[in-house]
């Protein structure tokens, strides 16, 4: 089973949303959503994650972002998107998820509402604390570092979770090496003891609060290998000396994106052609879509592997 992990921006969650809408990933993936801040994007995308019966995990202790200082209890009756939060906390397709740290445990131990639970170890000194969650509590799914350390302690739901996308320092940076090798955690996760794997897919786990304009465009496609193994190729924009004409820089990566498609065997996905379209229109629609079709097309291209289509 896959566990792609979203941060919670509008495009990750939108990405995700119109592919459940549209039944274009199945049961063996299982979202997780670490929210940002409680918007009625987030809240529509648990509710129809909950209209669908698709299970997904929503952090409720995120490590970045405002949520948990913004969703309080006694906004439920002014602030909208609140309240429908609250209420997909209780819907049987979602699984609360819980970011170990110093002191989680004791706070774990006293709940009563944690029939689906997931447990997200990301660091080895919070190892103490992780095991304290499991002298009474049995997780359905935890998330850990592919590190023996963790592995030899874990119980039997252990999801690999790691960041296999290797961000580069600027976008520019892309053109030094365009194709490269991203995951093989989908052919030998079980074959290693995990239940499933999971990763931060085309994005990587690196959080900022807020963007910026790039010199350069990039666009990042995922695709597997004639041995199955995934990879991922970066179209990067020629003209990136200043910050201006941004459309223009995206027609440049877009073009390449384009020609390579047409020399390579590349399942056509829904976000893949949606940057298709985009071509064939001459349309530019804004770098968060641009991150949006990238991610839609990983997700899917996943979903087609699991599924045994590819």
């Amino acid at each position: 089973m896959y566990f792609p992990y979203l941060r919670g921006r509008q495009f990750e969650l939108i990405a995700l949303r119109e592919l459940i809408e549209k039944d274009l990933i199945g049961k063996k993936i299982i979202p997780v959503l670490e929210p940002i801040k409680p918007t009625s994007t987030l809240a529509k995308t648990l509710a129809i994650c909950s209209e669908k019966k698709h299970l997904h995990a929503l952090v409720v202790n995120p490590a970045v972002g405002e949520f948990v200082s913004k969703i309080k209890e006694k906004d439920r009756n002014s602030d909208v998107a609140v309240n429908e939060i609250y209420n997909d906390l209780e819907s049987e397709f979602l699984i609360r998820a819980y970011i170990i740290k110093h002191g989680i445990s004791k706070s774990l131990l006293k709940r009563t509402d944690l029939e689906k639970l997931m447990i997200i170890n990301p660091k080895r000194d919070c190892m103490e604390e992780y095991l304290k969650v499991y002298d009474t509590i049995e997780p359905s799914y935890t998330l850990l570092p592919d590190d023996r350390t963790f592995s030899r302690k874990a119980p039997k739901s252990k999801i690999m979770f790691e960041d296999r996308f290797s961000k580069a320092a600027k976008n520019a940076d892309y053109s030094k090496n365009i194709d490269e090798f991203f995951s093989e955690d989908h052919l030998y996760y079980a074959d290693e003891g995990f239940k499933g794997f999971s990763d931060y897919t085309i994005v990587g786990a690196e959080y900022t609060e807020s963007g910026f304009a790039p010199l350069a465009v990039a666009i990042h496609i995922v695709y597997f290998d004639e041995n199955k193994v995934l990879r991922v190729h970066h179209f990067v924009s020629e003209s990136n000396d200043d910050y201006d004409d941004p459309a223009g820089k995206f027609g440049e990566a877009l073009a390449k994106l384009v020609q390579w498609v047409a020399n390579n065997d590349v399942p056509k996905t829904m976000g893949l052609q949606a940057f298709l379209d985009c071509y064939e229109e001459g349309k530019y629609p804004g770098l968060g879509t641009v991150k949006k079709y990238s991610i839609m097309h990983h997700l899917e291209l996943m979903n087609m592997f699991l599924e045994g289509e590819i």
